[in-house]
């Protein structure tokens, strides 16, 4: 009798294991389709900063040659406060 009450133990834990890796398993698809996409959105995000980086140069040169403009205007107008 005991075991018989040991095997039917055994049998609903495995029975409860099979249908636990099952569920895991049956959201394995989804989960790849989200990892593609967060990688395509990772990939995204890095250019998307490189090109901020290079922006940000060019409003930084910008705003030097800018600076040089007021600064050379101001240095040929001797007479008249800048």
């Amino acid at each position: 009798m005991l075991t018989w009450i040991l095997l039917a133990v055994a049998g609903c834990a495995l029975l409860v294991l099979v249908l636990a890796v099952r569920a895991v398993l049956v959201r394995l698809p989804a989960l790849r389709r989200a990892v593609l996409a967060l990688q395509r959105r990772q990939a995204q995000v890095e250019a998307l900063a490189t090109q901020a980086q290079r922006l940000q140069s060019r409003v930084e040169a910008l705003e030097r040659s800018l600076a040089e403009g007021e600064r050379r205007r101001t240095l040929a107008r001797p007479g008249r406060p800048g």
